[in-house]
């Protein structure tokens, strides 16, 4: 596998055909994002193909940043977002509720005749 390195261990060591084509990869992406024109490519791509040792390899990538993909910040598993978003709607139906409470002082005890209806309606949780 080609390295790019500040120093090559050891830049005599000879190199195989998949690192010729690792290098090859490498260069097409870097065509591909357009931080190489097609001359500079193809003299790239030529030498790389020609290359025989470590040292051969080691310019080729000198002046370009890796490839390496930029990590992307952890996403929170789905369940947290689910939480999130229920618990911004309940605060959303408490504060709406509160000022409900405020204009229409009936309501207050509406909900609690709706949340006993469904208490004995659906009874209490059941454990296994």
């Amino acid at each position: 596998m080609v390295r790019r390195r500040a120093s090559v261990t050891n830049p005599g060591m000879r190199i195989s055909d998949a690192d010729r084509a690792e290098m090859a990869d490498h260069l097409s992406k870097h065509y591909g994002e357009g931080r190489l024109d097609q001359a500079e490519f193809n003299e790239r791509l030529d030498r790389a193909m020609r290359a025989k040792t470590q040292s051969d390899l080691t310019w080729l990538l000198t002046d370009l940043p890796g490839l390496e993909p930029a990590r992307q910040p952890a996403r929170p598993p789905e369940r947290h977002r689910y939480y999130r978003v229920l618990l911004l709607i309940a605060a959303v139906v408490v504060v709406f509720l509160g000022w409900q409470a405020l204009v229409r002082p009936y309501l207050p005890w509406v909900l609690v005749a709706l949340l006993a209806y469904l208490w004995l309606r659906h009874g209490p949780p059941r454990r296994s």
